[in-house]
């Protein structure tokens, strides 16, 4: 099991309940019937400005469907910091650290040594988010490039696994991935991920794990749901990508939040022919083995002494 859970949530979800995934969505509720169960949400960004008036009552939705855990993912310096004091703070949360390809403009001359600093914490389980993006055209591609490569190095010097992003790029995250194993094995998972096949294929034979959001929900995601599908059972994870992607029925709402992961995973499970429990059983079981979770110590939900 996970470190202490939160005294006000519920370990597990009681038999028969249906709970609201958020506060605002109380005509929304997932009817939970007589599922328990376990889940982690991969990657939220917790420290985002959308969750600091109730973080606590994130905290607790989530605690309430059965997820045990988030990782709250860093974009910069200082989302690194704020993710890390979360994580010190709240025992569901865990921590990254890293910078965004989008956001390598805003980055200062010292940023990269302090990031690096950040990683070697026991509470930080991961670099990232990083990877490349040719979406948006602001930031040159071979900074971005730069960047990456600068957080494998990172992963493979403390073990701790990469968060890659891609957008609109599946040929040149191949080539670097390739480039980059020729340095050693790369350890990490592919986020949100809405590639190819060819490059899930691709990324599983370098063993790597594949993350899905809640874009495989939407009507239109049938070959990204396909893919999800076929994923072996050891390598598939879920994650929220909070607070963005909402998936259905709260398509286009924001803010998206750990607690809808579950909607997630009963469409991917369901398209897998598996239960709901034992979908939930196997991703959690991944993502502890992916991030070392069950190595982390003990502690108090909210070390302030603030009820979450």
């Amino acid at each position: 099991m996970f470190a202490s859970q939160n005294v006000d949530c519920e370990a597990s979800v009681r038999r028969g309940s249906k709970l609201s995934s958020s506060a605002d969505d109380a005509d929304l509720v997932f009817d939970l019937g007589a599922h328990v169960l376990q889940l982690i949400d991969t990657h939220a960004h917790l420290s985002y400005d959308d969750f600091q008036s109730d973080l606590p009552g994130v905290i607790q939705r989530a605690g309430a469907v059965g997820v045990q855990a988030m990782i709250a993912v860093a974009t910069d310096l200082p989302s690194s910091n704020q993710c890390l004091a979360l994580a010190d703070r709240y025992a569901e949360i865990y921590a990254t650290a890293g910078v965004h390809p989008n956001h390598l403009l805003e980055v200062g001359e010292h940023d990269w040594d302090q990031v690096k600093q950040l990683g070697q914490h026991e509470l930080v389980v991961a670099w990232g988010e990083t990877g490349l993006d040719r979406y948006w055209q602001d930031v040159p591609f071979d900074l971005q490039v730069q960047w990456f490569h600068r957080h494998l190095a990172a992963s493979r010097e403390n073990n701790k696994p990469v968060i890659i992003h891609t957008r609109d790029c599946d040929a040149d995250i191949v080539r670097e991935l390739k480039a980059a194993v020729a340095d050693g094995p790369v350890r990490g998972v592919m986020h949100s991920f809405t590639g190819t096949l060819e490059t899930a294929e691709f990324c599983l034979k370098q063993g790597l794990y594949i993350s899905f959001a809640g874009m495989v929900t939407f009507k239109k995601s049938k070959e990204l749901l396909e893919i999800a599908r076929g994923i072996p059972d050891d390598r598939i994870l879920v994650e929220t990508d909070s607070p963005f992607l909402s998936p259905e029925p709260f398509r286009g709402k924001k803010p998206n939040e750990p607690a809808r992961v579950i909607y997630t995973a009963r469409v991917i499970a369901a398209a897998r022919g598996q239960t709901l429990e034992e979908f939930a059983e196997l991703t959690t079981a991944n993502a502890r083995r992916l991030f070392s979770l069950s190595k982390r110590p003990n502690r108090l939900t909210d070390r302030s002494g603030v009820s979450g």
